[in-house]
């Protein structure tokens, strides 16, 4: 699987419908089945610090960072803050699946 056709569904599953109505869940379930690379710099962002799929999108997101501005981040830098905060909180989770914990 690529990043040109590969999706969190692809990764994790199908989308669960939920009976919850945010803007979070909304967000999570419109970019849930979009190829890594087509998801914008807010969904990237949001899935990140979510912890969803970390290792598959860091790639995608710090390539993302190359690219010209979507305009869609909530603040300057949050995409940069998500990659960031993601290699903190999860960087654990990493470790021990290398390691066979």
């Amino acid at each position: 699987m690529t990043t040109d056709t590969v999706s969190i569904a692809d990764i994790l599953g199908p989308w669960v419908e939920s009976e919850w109505k945010t803007s979070l869940i909304e967000l999570l379930r419109e970019a849930w089945n979009k190829p890594l690379r087509e998801l914008t710099r807010v969904e990237l962002a949001t899935l990140l610090r979510q912890g969803y799929a970390v290792e598959h999108l860091l790639p995608v997101a710090r390539k993302k960072l190359q690219e010209a501005d979507d305009n869609t981040e909530m603040w300057d830098e949050e995409l940069a803050e998500a990659i960031e905060y993601a290699i903190k909180a999860f960087s654990f989770k990493f470790v021990v699946r290398q390691k066979g914990w």
